[in-house]
């Protein structure tokens, strides 16, 4: 059996069929034409004018929720929020005014979305993790944060993603069910930090004058605070050195400039003091062998 049998059969009659399809259509737009087209202008005319109040509707509340002192990532996060659902009304009134039964459209959107929903698994859960970082707030825009296996400053929170700025400049984008999915460490949410080094001197090294120059070095150092008081002791008499825990408490944002600055000053003062760093040494013996 050839395909033209199959067409056969399928449709018995095609030319009957188009002719009565073209009276259809000559017959709809002789009786409905102007207004269908009436109403595709109006359509038209009602979402571009619904497009546009929707966008000054969003820049209105942006500004209410700047004015108010909103968090700025909370900011961005609202407005697309408000843009995309009042957009979406738009679209519907649009259709409804073209003749489009919305009911029924609803419904069809309604078993489309669930689909959607289906296989859209994870952009669902990035959209859900991203109102959970909004509403709970573990951090805002500005702060250094480790989440999602990366470090960096966090510079937006949009409705999938959370968009953060490395230390070398990088732009690294996370999607936010792994940043809620682990742990979140945010080194901007407290005003000060304590900065932890280990500092290990050798046995043959005299100890308290070890720790008279730990001392003033920190007391040198105009950016770390006196309360809480900095701790410079003996924490451990190591395998080959006595190590000293030297902790000084400073603003977070001068953290990563003091640390760098005292470890470069205990090393030169070691140096001039005469004191020992100790390290991993080998002793390596070679014995002739007689041929």
């Amino acid at each position: 059996m050839n395909l033209l049998s199959l067409l056969a059969q399928a449709v018995p009659d095609p030319v009957g069929q188009l002719a009565a399809f073209k009276d259809e259509a000559v017959e709809f737009v002789r009786t409905n034409g102007l207004q269908f087209v009436l109403n595709l202008v109006l359509a038209i005319v009602v979402y571009y004018i619904g497009k546009a109040i929707t966008g000054v509707i969003t820049r209105i509340i942006r500004r209410m929720l700047e004015r108010a002192k909103v968090d700025g990532i909370l900011v961005r996060f609202v407005s697309n929020i408000v843009y995309y659902v009042l957009l979406a009304v738009v679209a519907m009134a649009a259709l409804d005014r073209l003749g489009v039964e919305t009911t029924s459209l609803t419904a069809v959107l309604a078993a489309g979305s669930f689909a959607v929903g289906m296989a859209l698994q994870g952009s669902l859960g990035n959209f859900a993790a991203g109102v959970m970082l909004i509403v709970f707030r573990p951090f805002k825009m500005g702060d250094f944060v480790e989440a999602g296996g990366t470090a960096g400053v966090v510079e937006e929170i949009s409705i999938f993603h959370t968009i953060l700025r490395t230390p070398d400049n990088r732009r690294v984008i996370v999607p936010n069910s792994t940043v809620t999915g682990g742990t979140i460490t945010n080194n901007s949410h407290n005003p000060t930090r304590r900065i932890d080094l280990v500092i290990g001197c050798g046995y043959g090294d005299d100890l308290l004058a070890v720790k008279s120059f730990l001392n003033d070095v920190i007391e040198e150092e105009p950016r770390i605070l006196d309360d809480p008081e900095p701790t410079v002791a003996v924490s451990e008499l190591g395998e080959s050195s006595v190590n000293f825990i030297v902790r000084p408490w400073v603003q977070s944002s001068d953290y990563a400039a003091v640390k760098y600055d005292l470890i470069e000053r205990i090393k030169l003062g070691f140096d001039q003091r005469g004191f020992n760093f100790p390290f991993p040494s080998r002793d390596v013996y070679t014995h002739p062998v007689e041929a």
